[in-house]
């Protein structure tokens, strides 16, 4: 897949390297409009709320695919080497894009590392002993061990300094519309100042301080910022499989600390989530991890804040909030 990529590059450059003979490269456009491509939904989302109708705003992720075993395919290439702005998340979330980007031409596109001064906390390493249940090629594959945590969008002081990123960029790759660029960034910051505000007054005061979910280590950036215990089944890739003591350890946990409520993972399978709720008798309960959301989300119009206000509401009550 890799040498496809590299092919494709190949070949896109060419054709851009044929038309500079004859006139400059122009950023593909619709009807003038800067056009930038995001990898995943809480880019998307920041993207096309600063945008509000100035930019053309895609997601490359199609609905309901899983981002972390996500690359681009072929037309997904070409696409992104005609776009005004590209923005991905960081090298561990993406881990194809480092070596994809360095073919880009610089003069069309620009690059977005969304993760530009965010200090990246270390991804959980006693939840790796899960990763190397499989091995060969598909395992090296597909069961790639990040060094860090990526889902820093999920820390709302994080997705601040992400909005600045990608508004400071839009503003100066399309600067005629940097004044209502500049407009919704303030607004949208706004609103996740507000939300930052009520997660710290929501889980200020619970009966419980742990939570512990079924999936991948996706949560230890939003538990960290409001001083909450997390814990988790598997490892930083969701990919990875269960270590039967890692959930016979959960298990306990959940019984030794009285856990009324377990949670599931959006766009992963439960099965984790109920097997140990089952063994306890807790409730289960939902959290999303922003990763990507459903067709149906997407058509229904959810946000960003939306869903993390999902999250906060769940969360109170997985915790047993007042």
């Amino acid at each position: 897949m890799k040498k496809l990529f590299g092919f494709i590059l190949i070949i896109v450059s060419l054709a851009m390297a044929g038309c500079q003979d004859k006139k400059p490269v122009s950023t593909v456009t619709t009807d003038k409009k800067l056009v930038i491509i995001t990898t995943l939904f809480p880019l998307y989302d920041f993207a096309r709320t600063i945008a509000g109708d100035k930019a053309e705003v895609t997601l490359l992720l199609p609905p309901g695919v899983e981002a972390h075993s996500f690359e681009p395919r072929p037309d997904d290439v070409v696409k992104i080497a005609k776009a005004g702005l590209f923005i991905y998340t960081n090298k561990f979330m993406e881990p194809w894009a480092e070596k994809f980007i360095s073919g880009l031409n610089s003069t069309v596109v620009t690059v977005v590392d969304a993760s530009k001064g965010i200090t990246l906390q270390p991804a959980r390493s006693k939840h790796h002993q899960a990763d190397q249940h499989k091995k060969g090629a598909d395992a090296h594959h597909h069961h790639h061990h990040p060094a860090m945590d990526p889902h820093i969008w999920l820390d709302l002081g994080n997705a601040q300094l992400m909005v600045d990123t990608i508004a400071a960029t839009m503003s100066a790759k399309d600067p005629a519309n940097s004044a209502t660029y500049a407009a919704n960034t303030t607004a949208l910051k706004q609103q996740l100042t507000q939300l930052d505000t009520d997660f710290r007054s929501g889980l200020s005061q619970c009966g419980k301080k742990t939570f512990l979910h079924g999936g991948h280590y996706a949560f230890g950036y939003l538990s960290n910022r409001y001083d909450l215990q997390y814990e988790s089944a598997i490892s930083v890739n969701a990919n990875a499989e269960p270590n039967p003591a890692r959930m016979i350890e959960l298990i306990k946990q959940v019984k030794s600390s009285g856990l009324k409520y377990v949670f599931s993972e959006e766009m992963v399978s439960p099965r984790l989530t109920e097997a140990i709720a089952r063994e306890t008798g807790a409730k289960v309960l939902s959290l999303h991890n922003l990763h990507n959301v459903s067709k149906d989300d997407l058509q229904s119009g959810a946000g960003y804040i939306s869903l993390m206000r999902k999250n906060l509401a769940n969360l109170k009550t997985g915790l047993e909030c007042r």
